[in-house]
């Protein structure tokens, strides 16, 4: 029987903190999805682009909930904006947002799905991003 919650704390410490790939390939299977592709370079891929602009990114596990072969996952994350983060050019701002990720895993103990939702809204307020509705006339939902 696979220990899910220790392979969720392993996630979040090797492959979201350290981007280890050996834990990655340990972890996820092909099929999980990620960056533009699936399996664990793909998984990879998106840490290792968060991290570009946030070097010093952490998460902390604020609560985990293990059903099963599934796993509920509510984090916080903080980190200073040193890189391009999409259209945003590096602040130096400290950031933090909390999120939650759920993660599905095989019977041989690898991940499957992962999917996540976080407070990419405040992220941006944090960073300096005004966030305006469209102008009318524009193609937008007032048209």
């Amino acid at each position: 029987m696979v220990d899910i919650d220790s392979a969720v704390r392993r996630f979040v410490t090797d492959v979201w903190h350290d981007s280890r790939a050996e834990t990655a390939y340990e972890l996820v299977a092909e099929e999980c999805p990620g960056l533009g592709g699936s399996g664990p370079e793909a998984v990879l891929a998106w840490h290792r682009e968060r991290r570009s602009a946030f070097p010093d990114l952490r998460y902390k596990i604020v609560d985990l909930i293990v059903s099963g072969e599934r796993a509920a996952l509510h984090w916080r994350a903080a980190g200073t904006q040193r890189g391009q983060f999409g259209a945003v050019p590096p602040t130096g701002q400290v950031v933090s947002y909390s999120g939650a990720t759920f993660l599905r895993f095989d019977p041989t103990g690898k991940i499957i799905d992962v999917w996540s939702v976080n407070e990419l809204f405040q992220l941006l307020q944090q960073l300096g991003v005004e966030v305006l509705p469209p102008l009318a006339g524009a193609g937008g939902p007032a048209d």
